[in-house]
């Protein structure tokens, strides 16, 4: 086993000495518009960041992920930020221009900052630190820009694993965790419920089966359920909410003859895939109205033009507390940062629905910027935690390896 002594100290200086390449990285990366299925642009220009730094190999994979590898090891470990954001939203909400961003003496603002470029812009850096350091004997790093997160987090990742054949020992997220350390997270579901009728004139809608009207108490069941879900102690109560609405109907005049809506169900342990389509098909109005209760796929070609075709099914993941991963991460923070962690979890989804609820790879997080910042206008990360995050990122592999692992 190979045993190399940290010296934090130097560690945290060079991340400090690093800070000005890691914030002209991300104003360049937030400068490129990259909202999912449109990264390609922005996917050269972190290859040339690697290559620039010096990651022994570099990889685009015909999904469109980048794969950068520093080191040379038999032992695998990941780092993964998705790379595509969301859009703007309303212009007229933001007091800055969401792609030219700004930046102080303490932020950086800019669609992505937060969500989750900066967590790409302190992988970089943490892999030039690891080299700069020779922390890498017998380990080889993998720093992954995901597509098509935002679209459907976790379909890199399947990708990854199951076409590319990467599988890590473990891998750390670097989605926004506010400071913290995070292990875990709910699932989430997007079903579709629909509802069939009959069009007729509407002059005489007696003729006719309205589909919208039989949806309406379909809704106020949905409403009252979620109310009812399992609530768990760490990971939080599972939700539900109706987030679209949808019908045809031959014309204004006429009866609406399907009605369909989108249900953003958000599990938390023990809840699974079965048991959240159930409880929906067991409601009295849907079983008496016929509804259909299904999941969407999701098939939108990434921008290289692949497609990948995946049910949009993402499981819930803890992390045990004394897990090696966890505990890497932990003796990590605190041998950088001289503080103690809180360990927590996220309300949002990550790539780890994948990475852990579907293919079973640990999965840690800890990333610069914050949850509230993500898909809102206005959205900013801060400079000192993209310093941070390098160097806990820097030291964590070695940590793992002499400490808790094989």
């Amino acid at each position: 086993m190979f045993r190399v002594e940290l010296d934090y100290g130097k560690i945290r200086e060079l991340a400090k000495k690093y800070e000005p390449d890691m914030t002209r990285f991300l104003r360049d990366m937030i400068a490129i518009p990259s909202e999912s299925c449109q990264e390609e642009k922005l996917i050269q220009r972190i290859k040339q960041e690697m290559e620039k730094v010096g990651f022994d190999e570099v990889v685009i994979d015909p999904m469109g992920n980048i794969l950068g590898y520093m080191g040379t090891g038999e032992r695998l470990i990941a780092f993964d930020a998705h790379i595509d954001t969301v859009g703007i939203g309303n212009r007229d909400n933001w007091t800055f221009d969401p792609y030219e961003g700004f930046e102080d003496a303490e932020r950086i603002g800019g669609r992505g900052a937060s969500d989750q470029e900066g967590g790409m812009a302190s992988m970089v850096y943490a892999a030039k630190i690891m080299k700069d350091l020779g922390l890498l004997e017998g380990l080889r790093v993998v720093m992954v820009g995901t597509v098509q997160e935002e679209d459907c987090d976790g379909l890199c990742w399947q990708y990854i694993v199951k076409e590319d054949k990467v599988r890590p020992e473990f891998v750390v997220s670097t989605e926004p965790t506010d400071g913290r350390i995070h292990r875990g997270q709910r699932g989430r579901m997007e079903i579709m419920v629909k509802t069939k009728g009959v069009s007729c004139h509407g002059s005489a809608p007696e003729r006719g089966d309205n589909a919208i009207y039989k949806m309406a108490p379909i809704l106020q069941e949905l409403r009252a359920l979620h109310a009812n879900l399992k609530d768990d102690p760490f990971l939080g109560k599972g939700s539900l909410a109706v987030s679209e609405i949808f019908f045809t109907s031959p014309s204004r005049c006429a009866v609406a003859d399907s009605c369909w809506i989108s249900i953003d169900r958000r599990l938390t342990a023990g809840e699974t895939k079965e048991l959240a389509l159930q409880q929906i098909r067991n409601l009295p109005s849907v079983a008496s109205s016929g509804a259909e209760v299904s999941l969407y796929t999701y098939e939108r070609p990434s921008y290289t033009g692949l497609v990948y075709p995946t049910e949009c099914y993402f499981p819930s993941w803890v992390l045990e507390e004394d897990h090696p991963v966890t505990k890497s991460m932990v003796d990590a923070f605190k041998g950088v940062l001289q503080k103690e962690p809180v360990v927590d979890k996220w309300t949002f989804s990550t790539n780890g629905v994948a990475i852990m609820g579907l293919l079973g790879i640990p999965c840690i997080g800890f990333g610069p910027g914050h949850e509230d910042q993500a898909h809102a206008p206005d959205e900013v990360t801060w400079k000192s935690e993209l310093v941070n995050c390098a160097a806990v990122y820097a030291a964590l592999p070695r940590i793992y390896a002499d400490r808790y692992g094989r």
